[in-house]
C-alpha cells in the first residue's frame, strides 16, 4: 500500500473517513512501546536528550509560553469550556478588619480557581480523543476513559516527561515575512515545516518538542479575541501526520486553539482529524493557545530556534488534558 499522500491538494475532499483510517493505518504506534505504555511519543524524551538539551542553555533567559488564566479569555462556552474563574477566600480587607480569627495580628490571603483544564495554554493527553471507540494503544475508550478519570494514560503519568530540547517553527514568520502572520484557514504543509526549518537553520530531531507559530494569537490579541477559540484558524494540514510520525517527534503544540486548520480540510462534515490521528494512532500530546511571541522576537533577534524547553503538566489525576505553564531556558 503506497503512503498516504502529504501534498494536501492530494486530498480526497469528500471522504474525511477514509483519508483518517489511511493515515492512522499507516501511522500507528500501538504497541511500540509495550502493552502497557502510558506516554506514548513522550518515549522519545530520554536521558540523554535532556542532558544535551540543558547544554543549550547561553544566556538564561526565562520566557514563558503561557496565556494567562483570568476571566478575560477567548472562551465562549463550547462543550462547556468556560475562562477561569478566580475567587478570593481570605482578603486584605478581611485582615485590617480582623475577622479572620488568628492571633497577634497575622493575616492572610487565600483565593480558588474554578477552570476547564483545557481553557488556556494546555496540553491534550492521551485519553482526549479516540478514533472509533479505540483510545491510544488500541485500548478501548470506554476502558480507558470513565465518570472516574482517565484510569490508564491520565495526564499525571507525564509530570516528569515533558523536559527536552524545544525547537520553533515560526511558519508565520516564514510564509509572511511581512506581517508574521498566517490567514485563517490555512493549511501548513510538511513543505512548510521544513522550508521554516531550512530558513531558521535547525533541523527537527527525535524526542523534540516542535513549536509551530502561526500568528494567530498576535492578531486575536490586537483586534479581540473573535472567533479565536473554535472558529477558523491557521493550523497543520491532515498530510502533516507523515512528517509527525517520520519525524519521532515528542510532542507539537501551537498559538491556535485546535492545533490543525480549522475549517479541517473537507467538503462534507469533519471535526479535527489530524488529533484522531495524532493522539490515539501516533500516540503523540498536543499542545495549544501557547504563547509563542516573545520567544519567536528572541529567536529572531540570536538566530537560535533551539532551547531548553520544560512543560510540565499539572498531575491531575486520571486527568485528559492539563494546563501548563511552559518556560523555554534560551
Amino acid at each position: 500500500m503506497s503512503e498516504p499522500s502529504e501534498d494536501p491538494h492530494g486530498l480526497d475532499r469528500s471522504d474525511p473517513e477514509g483519508e483518517i483510517a489511511r493515515r492512522a493505518a499507516a501511522y500507528r504506534n500501538w504497541g511500540r512501546w509495550g502493552e502497557d505504555d502510558r506516554l506514548g511519543t513522550l518515549n522519545f524524551i530520554d536521558e540523554r536528550k535532556r542532558v544535551a538539551a540543558a547544554k543549550l542553555v547561553r544566556t538564561g533567559q526565562v520566557v514563558s509560553l503561557a496565556q494567562s488564566f483570568d476571566m478575560n479569555g477567548p472562551q465562549k462556552g463550547w462543550r462547556r469550556r468556560t475562562n477561569p474563574v478566580h475567587t478570593m477566600l481570605d482578603t486584605g480587607t478581611d485582615a485590617e478588619r480582623g475577622t479572620q480569627g488568628f492571633p497577634h495580628g497575622i493575616g492572610g490571603a487565600d483565593d480558588v480557581i474554578a477552570m476547564p483544564l483545557q481553557c488556556s495554554t494546555q496540553w491534550d493527553g492521551l485519553g482526549h480523543i479516540f478514533d472509533h471507540g479505540n483510545a491510544w494503544n488500541g485500548r478501548r475508550a470506554g476502558d480507558v476513559v470513565t465518570s472516574d478519570g482517565d484510569l490508564v494514560t491520565g495526564i499525571e503519568h507525564a509530570a516528569s516527561a515533558v523536559v527536552a530540547r524545544g525547537v520553533l517553527l515560526d511558519v508565520g514568520r516564514f510564509l509572511q515575512p511581512d506581517t508574521g502572520e498566517l490567514a485563517d484557514g490555512y493549511a501548513i504543509t510538511t513543505a512548510d515545516l521544513v522550508g521554516a526549518a531550512d530558513a531558521q537553520g535547525v533541523t527537527v530531531e527525535r524526542g523534540d518538542i516542535v513549536l509551530v507559530r502561526t500568528g494567530q494569537l498576535a492578531r486575536a490579541r490586537r483586534d479581540g479575541w473573535g472567533d479565536y477559540a473554535g472558529g477558523a484558524a491557521p493550523g497543520l494540514s491532515l498530510t502533516t501526520a507523515g512528517w509527525i510520525h517520520r519525524t519521532e517527534v515528542a510532542a507539537i503544540a501551537t498559538d491556535t486553539w485546535g492545533f490543525e486548520v480549522r475549517p479541517n480540510e473537507f467538503d462534507v462534515p469533519a471535526f479535527q482529524p489530524l488529533h484522531q490521528v495524532s493522539i490515539p494512532n501516533i500516540g503523540l500530546t498536543i499542545g495549544e493557545m501557547w504563547d509563542l511571541e516573545e520567544l519567536a522576537s528572541a529567536c529572531a533577534e540570536s538566530g537560535v530556534y533551539e532551547f531548553l524547553l520544560s512543560a510540565p503538566p499539572l498531575p491531575v489525576t486520571g486527568a485528559v488534558g492539563s494546563p501548563v505553564n511552559p518556560v523555554a531556558i534560551l
